[in-house]
């Protein structure tokens, strides 16, 4: 009965050992009373020890596995702990206190959420009963026939010593803790005894003198007929099933049912004996652990194992149906939770289950509670296309009614993600993430309305996951490398600089621009080391610059920082250490943080710009104008340069330009020279709005007229060619 991996004392800094003796303290405690055993109590409990070490590991285990709570009611059995009262008690000790003691702790076991552990020991409840009723079945029925078999062999001998054998007989028949009946081959019921009897509620008449063929139940095995006829037929000496019969009262009488076929003394068959026992007590017991296994304690809606089964059949059929499916996730309910806490969100739920619940009462239709906040609902049928939206809409309206809560009104909003198809097509996994994409596509637009599952949508959110999934190795194994555009001087044309600008050399998926892996980087807070390899790497090519060009003067490299760079309280430290081992003069440095990330920045935001704009950094505000800073603000910000977006300057493309544009860019090219602040204007593409930002007093820029962002060697080849 030793677990195979069960943990021991030692390395136990969470006293697990303490707590498994506790539980089996308590275990024996319960049982030692009803059980008809020769141990002292202590030997009860070291004997249950190892048991209680088995459920422990049991409850962590991962895959999940029952197997150890059957061997553990088995082992019950073997002990002699056969008392119907010993199961009620070890299931009652289970329930109250196997999460309490053994919830958290157990070696090598990952981390589990409270719901789960009680649903794993649920599950590990029904298994233990399980595995209790089929070693006591075993047990029972093993010695029982035995004993019946001896005693119809006594009765054929009772012709030679009738009397001895009768009474031997009668004892032994009419003694049997389960059901004995007797009938012959026609299935005429001659003999009973008390005990089936009683199973049948009490009444002789309504078991003796019937045919066993009147005893049909809707719910009988379809083998179990076939296999009467083998048996009455000599084809068949015996076969076990489970099988129900209608009491005198209409209740319905459940039972393992064991036939033997009995021969004369010549081999032919005589009679058939059924030993029966009532298993209808621990088949409502199965029924409501099932319950409790496939439907979610708090709300009563099935749970995620229930809904993948009936996803799982629904995708099977190959009918034709089809099938709709609707993830909803509440907007906004974590706020709700940390506002008013977990009790009046946990009623909040609820109320918004019942509603959940009356909008798919139809035939097919079905709502489940995935976990958190998360519900699905699913509907089948033949036009399923009609039946999504109106199921969808049926969600959201029923949200949009008010909860009251605590004296509070409340308004829910949710997001909820439709796909619709035919069944036979989709694995439930691919359904679920289809469904889950398209609710965060409905979040992301704003909430509070339903998207339709779009197959191209999905890819591009799968290819961001494995691209986010992929970072981390990509950094690793250099798979970065950075392009660099030449930052030109309007007045004379020379090359004044450059910007460095990213790529990934992804190996599926080629070289792939900024815009597809920074905002990832960010979400996931890689771009912290990613963003010090390419200053370190810049930083290191700038100087490499300075001594290849030593007689055309320094070169100024921009570097851009995101907002989460800005947030880091390495920044300035890490910026110094670049520095310091490149040998690069900090003047040689800029650093451009968007207009948007310095909106209502505070003083502690501003500090490390502050400090690097005092040692010598040049700060560039990059893409002004866009965001929605008042301009006066710029006064108290320590930028020294200002990058003027693309989109006031496109209009200078072409002779005549616009001369709105033309206005707007002299107005903050004067503003920004009357604060000391240097003007590069981004996306220069032909040589008339070269010409005309010359002209308008702008100091550097760059674009495709000048050059497109390459390799390192060409930052002095100009190509001054329109480029639209």
């Amino acid at each position: 009965m030793a677990p195979s991996q069960a943990p021991g004392p030692a390395g136990d800094p969470d006293g697990l050992e303490d707590r498994l003796r506790r539980f089996a303290t308590i275990w024996s405690r319960a049982v030692f009373p009803v059980t008809a055993t020769s141990m002292t109590r202590p030997e009860v409990e070291r004997h249950l020890l190892p048991l209680a070490r088995e459920l422990g590991a049991a409850l962590h285990a991962r895959p999940f596995d029952t197997a150890p709570a059957q061997r553990a009611g088995a082992a019950l059995v073997a002990a002699h702990c056969t008392d119907p009262e010993a199961l009620a008690r070890t299931l009652g000790v289970v329930e109250s206190y196997l999460v309490l003691y053994l919830g958290e702790g157990t070696t090598g076991a990952a981390g589990h959420g409270a719901e789960e552990l009680r649903a794993r020991c649920a599950r590990l409840q029904h298994a233990l009963a399980a595995g209790f009723a089929q070693a006591l079945r075993e047990r029972t029925l093993t010695e029982q026939e035995a004993i019946a078999r001896s005693a119809l062999a006594a009765r054929s001998d009772a012709e030679r010593a009738l009397h001895a054998t009768e009474q031997r007989f009668r004892a032994v028949f009419e003694g049997a803790a389960i059901g004995i009946g007797i009938a012959d081959l026609d299935g005429n019921v001659l003999e009973v005894n008390d005990t089936l009897t009683r199973m049948f509620g009490g009444l002789e008449h309504h078991v003796r003198g019937r045919r066993v063929s009147e005893w049909v139940h809707p719910e009988d095995a379809p083998q179990v007929w076939k296999l009467y006829g083998e048996l009455v037929r000599g084809e068949r000496e015996s076969y076990r099933v489970e099988k129900p019969y209608y009491r005198g009262d209409g209740t319905v009488l459940w039972t393992n049912l064991s036939v033997s076929l009995l021969r004369d003394a010549e081999g032919t068959p005589q009679y058939q004996l059924a030993l029966l026992e009532d298993t209808t007590e621990r088949r409502l017991l199965n029924l409501r652990l099932r319950y409790e296994a496939t439907h979610d304690a708090l709300t009563g809606l099935p749970n995620r194992t229930l809904f993948f089964e009936r996803l799982e059949k629904t995708l099977a059929a190959t009918d034709g149906s089809r099938f709709a499916l609707c993830y909803l996730d509440l907007d906004g309910f974590k706020a709700i939770n940390d506002s008013l806490g977990h009790a009046a969100g946990d009623r909040l739920l609820v109320e918004l289950a019942d509603r959940l619940q009356s909008c798919a009462t139809g035939p097919g239709e079905m709502v489940a509670r995935l976990g958190g906040d998360e519900f699905v609902a699913l509907t089948t049928g033949r036009d399923t296309r009609r039946a999504a939206d109106a199921l969808a809409h049926r969600i959201l309206s029923a949200l949009a009614v008010p909860v009251r809560l605590d004296g509070r009104e409340l308004t829910v909003r949710g997001s909820v993600g439709v796909v619709e198809g035919p069944a036979g097509e989709r694995t439930p996994a691919e359904v679920l993430r289809s469904a889950d994409i398209t609710m965060y596509r409905a979040k992301s637009r704003g909430g509070n309305r339903f998207e339709r599952a779009d197959p191209e949508a999905d890819a591009r959110a799968i290819t961001r996951h494995g691209l986010t999934n992929a970072l981390p190795a990509a950094l690793e194994r250099g798979e970065f490398f950075i392009e660099y555009q030449p930052l030109v001087h309007l007045d004379d044309g020379s090359v004044h600089g450059a910007e460095a600008l990213v790529r990934w050399c992804h190996p599926q998926h080629g070289v792939l621009g900024p815009d597809r892996f920074i905002p990832l980087a960010e979400h996931t807070g890689l771009i912290v080391p990613l963003g010090r390899w390419v200053l370190a790497e810049a930083v290191r090519q700038a100087r490499y610059w300075q001594h290849r060009h030593a007689d055309g003067g320094p070169l100024r490299i921009n570097v851009n920082l995101s907002p989460t760079q800005l947030h880091h309280p390495g920044l300035v430290a890490d910026t110094v250490e670049v520095l310091e081992r490149s040998g690069l003069e900090p003047g040689a440095l800029c650093l451009e943080v968007t207009e948007s990330a310095l909106i209502g920045a505070d003083e502690d935001l501003l500090k490390p710009l502050r400090q690097l704009a005092e040692m010598g950094v040049d700060i560039a505000l990059d893409d002004f104008g866009t965001g929605y800073s008042n301009l006066a603000n710029l006064r108290r910000l320590p930028v020294s340069v200002l990058k003027l977006d693309r989109s006031f300057t496109q209009g200078m493309q072409r002779h005549p330009c616009d001369p709105v544009d033309v206005k707007i860019v002299e107005g903050i090219v004067s503003l920004a020279h009357s604060l000391e602040l240097a003007v590069t204007v981004e996306g220069v593409e032909t040589a008339a709005q070269a010409e005309q930002l010359r002209a308008l007093g702008c100091d550097t820029a760059q674009g495709w007229y000048y050059a497109r962002p390459g390799a390192p060697d060409r930052i002095h080849s100009l190509v001054l060619a329109d480029a639209v």
